[in-house]
């Protein structure tokens, strides 16, 4: 008999974001799905399988959906924690070459779209009681903060987030959530270096257990939670 638990899927399983995410899910009974580009698929068991995938090419993503509905089933919570940045000269945004542009935005924003329409597609297939939630591990570059040297990543940013927001308000109605996650310091700064796994892990499960889509935005702060700031 197919097994009855909510399944996550991680696009992107870092050491970080990604282990504590998938380790707190798990913990409240999720079977957990893990891409990553050098994925231990020989490891995988009946309830944590490991996929590889390369999100610099968008069209791979379909097929990490098939996989893990074949391992799984279908996932009623989508982390999408993958992100690139090079680095272009301080004083010359435009150094950066046309190849590593793209690069970057397949997998800051590309990837992110067909996550997401395959998410949609899974949702509406799964009963009322689902959570049915995307979260997109994002950083407060979508903002009118920039970073000299990153201007691609602040680029996939701001389109991702604008994606998300468009998504918050359309699909609220049929009980889809989606958010963009955004770890701040209590002061309201990036928390860049200092990224807490553990509470992002925290956040991302009561995000995933509410009942209804709160702020698209959400920023938050390790022991305290969602907190809202004027910049963002």
């Amino acid at each position: 008999m197919a097994s009855t638990s909510p399944i996550l899927l991680i696009l992107g399983a870092g050491s970080n974001v990604g282990q504590h995410v998938a380790q707190a899910f798990a913990a409240k009974g999720y079977r957990i799905a893990l891409t990553a580009r050098k994925a231990k698929e020989e490891e995988n068991t009946s309830t944590r399988v490991n996929i590889s995938s390369d999100l610099s090419n968008p069209e791979s993503v379909v097929g990490v959906f098939t996989k893990v509905k074949q391992l799984l089933g279908t996932p009623s919570v989508v982390v999408y924690n993958a992100g690139a940045a090079t680095q272009n000269e301080p004083k010359h945004p435009f150094s950066i070459s046309l190849k590593d542009f793209t690069n970057d935005l397949n997998i800051n924003t590309m990837s992110v779209l067909v996550a997401a329409q395959q998410a949609v597609q899974g949702f509406e297939q799964l009963p009322d009681s689902a959570s049915k939630t995307f979260i997109y591990t994002g950083n407060l570059l979508n903002t009118p903060f920039t970073i000299a040297p990153l201007m691609s990543l602040g680029v996939g940013k701001s389109a991702t987030a604008h994606m998300i927001q468009s998504a918050a308000t359309a699909y609220q109605d049929r009980g889809f959530k989606f958010y963009y996650a955004d770890e701040r310091k209590a002061d309201g700064s990036a928390a860049f270096m200092d990224i807490s796994g553990a509470a992002a892990a925290k956040h991302y499960v009561d995000l995933a257990e509410g009942k209804s889509q709160g702020p698209w935005q959400q920023t938050f702060v390790k022991d305290v939670g969602y907190k809202h700031f004027s910049s963002a």
